[in-house]
């Protein structure tokens, strides 16, 4: 593997983290026969196939499974070296990559804008996707921050809360259930709900809810986006339950309202979050402290209202 090059690393880490050859140029900013030619460069140095491929459907051989732990691995300490360098020079500039969960894609990009009117040398560049991704993307250090709600316990990371995040059971204005008060958890027993994936927290932090009040809710739909639950909800196709952040704009039109229901909200906070081993660059050091700063404010500026 020595003639094997960081680019092509790079390529090879994008093509397995989509597992599609065109989702990796659009992700890179190159053309899909770029991407074709250094897979098939890095599979001439490795000596072996690193993909399947059967018509469009794209899966890691064996080897690409061992390989691709090994190319992280040199992707991150590439990175831990360029962020070094970039601490001894003390430069705000080069690549910041921010992971958030789909939640916080209602205010972290109001947010970012601001960040970056006061460091215009940082290019950004946002994953988002649900808990378990983010803490998958924290282990291979594919993302020098995250954002999220309940931080990882599976690896060792710094997590700092600065916000509250308060959980809801949300309705359509149309369901029996919206003009009662005082519901209790027994109330929702047999009412349809539409969550979201395994993995996401903030079904987690639902299924503690019933958890905690012994029930099993009835689970009728499963949605991988807040904007499908809402849109589901809208339509009265059952409950939901989401963070009070997502329907900010739903409860001023009144095409979504909160239920009453005893032990809600549940209040949760949004935490930053880095991995104890990584250093971070000033880029990132400078967002960190951002949103340390400024957070707490903008979401009470924006959301305070509906609490």
């Amino acid at each position: 593997m020595k003639n094997a090059t960081f680019r092509q690393l790079r390529v090879f880490n994008a093509v397995a983290r989509h597992l599609s050859f065109a989702k990796a140029a659009e992700t890179l900013h190159v053309s899909a026969p770029a991407i074709t030619m250094q897979i098939k460069e890095l599979e001439a140095a490795v000596g072996m196939p690193l993909f399947e491929r059967q018509g469009r459907k794209v899966s890691l051989t064996t080897s690409g499974e061992y390989m691709l732990v090994y190319a992280r691995k040199m992707l991150a300490l590439l990175k831990d070296a360029e962020d070094a360098a970039a601490r001894l020079q003390r430069i705000e500039t080069g690549k910041l990559t921010i992971g958030m969960v789909d939640t916080t894609t209602y205010f972290i990009p109001a947010l970012l804008s601001k960040f970056l009117k006061e460091h215009e040398g940082i290019e950004v560049v946002l994953n988002v996707g649900n808990r378990s991704e983010l803490v998958q993307w924290l282990q291979n250090s594919e993302v020098d921050i995250a954002i999220m709600g309940s931080p990882p316990s599976e690896i060792p990371t710094r997590a700092e809360p600065f916000a509250a995040n308060p959980l809801v059971f949300v309705a359509s204005p149309d369901h029996p259930l919206a003009s009662e008060s005082g519901l209790l958890a027994e109330d929702l027993r047999q009412q349809s709900f539409i969550v979201r994936e395994p993995g996401s927290g903030t079904r987690s932090a639902m299924e503690a809810f019933f958890t905690q009040a012994r029930l099993q809710p009835r689970f009728t739909m499963e949605l991988k986006s807040n904007d499908a639950i809402k849109q589901a909800v809208k339509a009265n196709l059952g409950l939901s339950f989401l963070s009070l952040h997502t329907i900010g704009l739903e409860l001023q039109t009144q095409h979504l309202c909160v239920l009453k229901v005893k032990g809600a909200p549940i209040v949760r906070a949004w935490h930053v979050v880095h991995t104890l081993s990584k250093l971070l660059s000033p880029a990132a050091e400078a967002f960190r402290y951002f949103v340390l700063e400024h957070a707490e404010a903008d979401l009470a500026a924006q959301f305070g209202e509906l609490r």
